[in-house]
């Protein structure tokens, strides 16, 4: 019977194929937070594919397996993380994409750009806010960015340093872009760093898992939701 990969086997990249399992990691709730990144709701807002033209509805099809992880995996899952963070002490904050102003003239030029990234979510608008599920309570802390990394373009890495923070637990969207530039950051920052990847998706599944294995290593660690809850003991 073949052993079954853990998270200290799994997601290697070229680089690290061969290299020493890392130890197991001491996160301690007071020095740790959990992120959660960009789960807005326009990301999960979809039109009803019966008014769509062929090409809309071959667009929709092929945003379908998204959608599905991000309603099936990733927001229970992450809700589940949230719930259990809450429960024992452990910082939960979020990021997401918003703009200042109605007309998105303060964003950043990645999100001014043409296609798919042309962003413009206005702070007040019901489409740049994080989804119900996973929404913050009390009070805990969103910072709101034009930028792909949350700490490029916000005070989060003072916020988490006056927290006493040193770990930082990442979930969200998507994979390969805001949830992998924040996770550079956060490393470049000397931040100790769990991506808890199915609480995590991208646009294809492809380039969610080609993106785990670049970041693994060497600007994080990836792990299942389930490991990180067995290697934290939270229950």
């Amino acid at each position: 019977m073949t052993e079954q990969m853990s998270w200290k086997t799994s997601n290697r990249s070229f680089y690290y194929q061969g290299a020493p399992e890392p130890d197991d990691l001491d996160f301690k709730p007071a020095e740790t937070a959990l992120l959660v990144i960009d789960v807005q709701n326009t990301y999960l807002a979809r039109p009803d594919r019966a008014t769509l033209d062929a090409a809309g509805q071959a667009h929709y099809d092929a945003w379908t397996p998204f959608h599905q992880r991000m309603n099936e995996i990733v927001i229970p899952r992450s809700a589940d993380l949230l719930r259990l963070a809450r429960k024992h002490g452990i910082e939960c904050l979020f990021a997401r994409i918003a703009c200042q102003t109605q007309d998105g003239r303060d964003r950043s030029l990645s999100q001014k750009m043409p296609g798919w990234n042309n962003l413009l979510l206005p702070k007040d608008e019901h489409a740049s806010q994080i989804v119900p599920q996973l929404a913050p309570q009390g009070d805990e802390i969103t910072v709101t960015k034009t930028t792909d990394s949350a700490l490029t373009g916000t005070n989060l890495r003072l916020i988490l340093h006056n927290l006493g923070i040193k770990n930082v637990i990442c979930v969200g969207i998507f994979t390969d872009q805001c949830v992998s530039s924040t996770v550079r950051s956060l490393a470049d920052e000397s931040f100790q760093v769990v991506v808890a990847e199915d609480c995590c998706a991208a646009g294809a599944h492809a380039l969610h898992e080609q993106e785990l294995a670049i970041i693994n290593m060497i600007y994080c660690h990836v792990m299942t939701a389930a490991e990180l809850k067995e290697m934290m003991k939270l229950v």
